[in-house]
């Protein structure tokens, strides 16, 4: 059974609410037609072990495989350093997201905004807060969140997981970007 409730009680996302990923092939072709995408990564990414590496290592991939800018949240680009990926931009969260929901930003590389945030690593409370500023105040912005509890205020998010599922989703993900 596909659970889209808010994982954290007692929130209440509101009448506008994201829609699931019930299939990775939904969130690869939102990818895939995105002009500018970015991947927002958090320091959950670098500590949440799976059978087949972390998220972080997930998130190298779907980088490489599409262009994505990347940006480290917290302390998080050290383990990018460290696996010797050297595309990732260090910024709090907070901070890029004002920058999302300012209409004259120019991206990190001058080319213009982003038109799809992916979050992946990012702690539960401080994903709902950020999103929903997005939703609010960032409209010309689509996110995913690919964590793997629910995040309502995303435009897409997989449902709430368990973490075998979660790395099935990712794994299938991957597999798609290399295929298309």
């Amino acid at each position: 059974m596909i659970s889209t409730d808010a994982w954290q009680t007692a929130e209440t996302p509101g009448a506008l609410r994201g829609l699931p990923i019930t299939r990775p092939e939904v969130i690869v072709s939102a990818i895939l037609r995105s002009r500018r995408p970015i991947l927002v990564v958090g320091p959950e990414a670098a500590g949440a072990e799976l059978l087949k590496g972390k998220p972080i290592e997930y998130a190298i991939h779907m980088a490489e495989k599409t262009g994505a800018q990347v940006v480290a949240t917290a302390n998080v680009i050290n383990e990018f350093m460290v696996r010797g990926f050297k595309k990732a931009v260090g910024m709090p969260i907070l901070d890029l997201a004002n920058r999302f929901k300012d209409p004259d930003w120019k991206g990190f590389d001058g080319q213009g905004q982003y038109d799809l945030a992916l979050f992946i690593g990012i702690r539960y409370y401080l994903g709902w807060v950020t999103l929903s500023g997005l939703k609010h105040y960032a409209p010309h912005l689509k996110t995913a969140s690919l964590d793997r509890f629910h995040q309502p205020h995303a435009t897409w998010s997989f449902p709430n997981m368990n973490v075998d599922d979660w790395q099935k989703q990712l794994n299938a993900i991957i597999t798609q970007l290399e295929v298309g």
